[in-house]
């Protein structure tokens, strides 16, 4: 699991719209909003969040990116239904996950089920300035204390 103060792990992944996205690519500042599954309450109530804040995100030159293990068709019918209004990135097989904030294995005790635990990175020049991971699942993420650090 990446802590503040460590080097971000650079990734590629497939948006919903099917568009690779490479982490070092982007410039300014990134906040990773890894979630558990697209259609989840809590996950909706997350997302739709930053959806509302997003002008404040952009005014201070971050991009919000989310990070799911769902598919990009999942995530495509996630952003459409919930207006989402920044990039929903696919980790298809948790890889990237795994190396940022974890994964639960065997989620809500069903076989072979792996979700991303919710989490928030902001990375500024290829490093870690914050992160937040929680184990459990049913909790949203301090949105003010991220405010702050961007």
């Amino acid at each position: 699991m990446l802590e503040k103060g460590s080097p971000a792990v650079d990734f590629e992944l497939v948006d919903h719209e099917l568009n690779k996205v490479r982490l070092s690519n982007i410039s300014g500042k990134v906040v990773l909003v890894f979630y558990p599954g697209a259609f989840t309450s809590v996950c909706e109530k997350e997302l739709c969040t930053f959806r509302d804040m997003i002008a404040k995100f952009n005014s201070m030159n971050a991009t919000v990116l989310g990070v799911s293990i769902d598919s990009p068709f999942a995530n495509k019918a996630f952003a459409e239904k919930n207006r989402i209004n920044f990039k929903l990135l696919s980790d298809f097989g948790g890889i990237v996950s795994k190396q940022y904030g974890g994964v639960h294995e065997n989620f809500i005790g069903i076989p072979n089920y792996t979700v991303a635990k919710r989490a928030v990175f902001v990375v500024e020049n290829g490093m870690i300035i914050y992160a937040w991971v929680t184990e459990n699942p049913a909790v949203e993420p301090p949105y003010e204390e991220i405010q702050k650090v961007l």
